[in-house]
């Protein structure tokens, strides 16, 4: 178990990360568009990025796991998101830009397993689910506290010195990086030397895609993105549309009032998990998602956005541990547990590009409350997938481990 200056220290990274990450979200587009680049050409640009960071999910994923060194790779990966920054800082010229949204699309592929592996050799698969609740409330206070100290510097400062406080932001965590001891957590052993062998063959990348937790739950996180991608983005444009001027606060409280509720929830979701499973903790997140859609459908005054939100804060509390997570209990045996986050990771990335292109040709075609209904119908897919299809990947000791000899699924 690790000591107590290490889970600080991870605490501390896991706030000041989601701090730097949130200097690379809508701030770029507005940034861009105060220099006179036209809203094709920033479309170009964060289309980069997206692309970018879907093709580096695996590849990030496998060479984590490769990696005996986790906070070696965390490491790099920061320095890399201090470089983009600075690039964006200095010049929001084409190569540049392009040049930082490229190098930002597999940094944030890396940090992301780089902490669940960090977390995992640091707390074990019993303590686990606690430990992925803990980092998603630092996380989300970051993210809050980052995009009040950003919108401040745009309004008072300058636009620009977004891009210089997402850089010093990064400083601390490299500082907290380096405060967390190298652990390991252990990782049961064979019985016999002839098991370990017929192990080393059995685990292999084409095995791991076979089991059938690995892809339900895959085409669930899918189904999960492509009903909330589009959704807040749809709900804003079409109720605030003919707003006054407290447009920005509302959408400023649409972002940062779930972000409270994931807070204030991930530890608890954590701990859940652990004691009575995944499945009914997915069960609860999901069913937030065709709920919000609908309320959302039905909502004509601006200021109701908000309290609707709050059922984002509770399907992203469960999305954002439970993923890593399923993924410890699919892959963290095998030795591809980072892999597993890459794989999930892809297909958020496809859900939510096929959800803002879909939901937007829906609501210029049919309607915007047509395409809530979409949405919804998309969130209730997911709901029905999880609870018809998707195996429990926790064993009977909150474990999460199960083998090919234990669960037949795997085979599957």
């Amino acid at each position: 178990m690790a000591n107590a200056r290490s889970l600080r220290a991870l605490d501390w990274l896991n706030f000041f990360i989601a701090d730097v990450q949130t200097g690379f979200g809508p701030f770029i587009a507005s940034y861009l568009a105060s220099k006179k680049w036209t809203q094709g050409e920033i479309g170009l640009m964060l289309s980069v990025g997206t692309v970018t960071a879907m093709a580096s999910q695996i590849p990030a994923g496998i060479l984590i796991d490769a990696l005996p060194g986790k906070r070696g790779a965390a490491g790099v990966a920061i320095l890399a998101l201090i470089f983009c920054a600075l690039l964006l800082g200095i010049s929001p010229t084409w190569l540049p830009v392009l040049t930082a949204e490229i190098f930002h699309g597999f940094a944030s592929c890396m940090i992301t397993p780089a902490i669940a592996a960090i977390s995992f050799a640091l707390v074990g698969r019993m303590n686990l689910g606690d430990r992925l609740g803990r980092n998603a409330r630092f996380a989300s206070i970051g993210s809050a506290i980052a995009a009040t100290l950003m919108g401040l510097f745009g309004q008072y400062v300058s636009i620009r010195s977004i891009f210089w406080l997402t850089a010093a932001l990064a400083v601390p965590a490299l500082i907290a990086l380096t405060m967390i001891e190298p652990a390991r957590a252990p990782i049961p052993a064979a019985k016999d030397p002839a098991d370990a062998k017929r192990h080393t063959a059995r685990d292999t990348l084409r095995e791991l895609l076979r089991d059938k937790r690995l892809l339900v739950f895959a085409l669930c996180v899918i189904l999960f993105h492509l009903s909330n991608a589009a959704m807040l983005n749809l709900a804003a444009g079409d109720v605030t549309a003919h707003m006054g001027d407290n447009v920005q606060l509302v959408i400023a409280a649409c972002i940062i009032v779930p972000q409270m509720v994931v807070a204030a929830l991930s530890p608890w979701v954590g701990r859940s998990a652990q004691k009575w499973g995944r499945r009914p903790i997915l069960l609860l997140g999901f069913s937030a998602l065709p709920l919000r859609a609908l309320l959302f459908a039905g909502v004509s005054t601006p200021y109701l956005l908000v309290p609707v939100q709050l059922l984002d804060g509770l399907s992203a509390a469960v999305f954002g541990v439970m993923l890593p997570l399923i993924a410890v209990d699919v892959g963290g045996e095998r030795g591809h547990y980072n892999l597993c986050i890459g794989v999930f990771g892809l297909a958020a990335g496809i859900g939510a590009t096929l959800s803002t292109s879909l939901a937007g040709f829906a609501a210029d075609r049919f309607g915007d409350r047509m395409a809530f209904m979409g949405l919804a119908a998309a969130g209730a897919l997911a709901v029905l997938l999880v609870w018809a299809a998707m195996p429990e990947t926790r064993d009977g000791n909150g474990n999460g481990i199960k083998t090919p000899e234990t669960d037949p699924a795997i085979e599957n």
